[in-house]
Parts: C-alpha cells; structure tokens; sequence
C-alpha cells in the first residue's frame, strides 16, 4: 500500500513515477520531458552564473580603471597647486630678502637731507634748552 501513495521513484532503481493527484504512472515521454526540463534548467543557471562571474569581473575592472583615472587626475591636481605653492612662496621669500637688503643698506644722505637734519637738530636742541631755562 505504501508503493501506491508515492509520487515519483528513482527511475535508476527500476520505478515508475506517478502523478500525486491520481496515482496513475507517467507516460516515458512526460519523463524524459521533465529530465529535460531539469537538465536545461540546470544549464541555464549554470550559464547564468558563468555570465554572473563576467559580468562581476567586468565591473570589478571598470572600478579599478575608475579609481586609476582618478588616482591619475588626483596626482595631476596636487602637483599643480604645490607647484603653485611653491612658485608663490619663492616669490613672498625673494620679496622679503629684497626688502631685508633694502633695509639694510646703507644710505648716504646727500646735501639736502644732511641739512634738514642739522636743522632738527638744532631745533630741538634749541627747544630742549630753552625749555631748561
């Protein structure tokens, strides 16, 4: 009794499958029919995952050639501004050695300005001495 409530037996071991609904054997036809159908599915997920795996390796290539661009463009920007940094600070250093040479240099005073320094002088000496007294 127990042979007439299964569904489907191993065709290897020599059994017949059978409908569940009504028990009745399965023609050779609707057999081989359902092998088939598994076996073609089987080979359409197999070839999916196939395509799955090119498809990841594809986007994995994109994203490292995204990422190289951009390591490319990024070395590109940075050399820029330090060489913008660079041309600005050589150019703020070379001012302020000229203006420290300026500063130090000497300055002969020419006859107009030793004059008017002798002038001071002697207006403040005179202011200094008159206030004194």
């Amino acid at each position: 009794m127990a042979d007439k409530h299964l569904c489907a037996a191993d065709t290897r071991m020599g059994k017949l499958f059978v409908a569940p609904d009504n028990l009745k054997p399965l023609p050779h036809d609707a057999v081989e029919a359902a092998i088939t159908q598994v076996l073609e599915a089987e080979a359409d997920a197999r070839a999916a995952v196939v395509g799955a795996r090119g498809e990841a390796t594809q986007i994995a290539e994109q994203a490292r050639e995204q990422a190289r661009r951009l390591s490319v463009h990024t070395d590109r920007r940075i050399h820029r501004v330090r060489a913008a940094f660079t041309a600005k600070l050589t150019a703020e250093v070379a001012a302020l050695e000229a203006e420290a040479a300026a500063l130090g240099a000497e300055h002969d005073l020419t006859p107009a300005e030793a004059a008017r320094v002798d002038m001071a002088v002697v207006a403040l000496a005179r202011e200094m001495t008159e206030s004194a007294t």
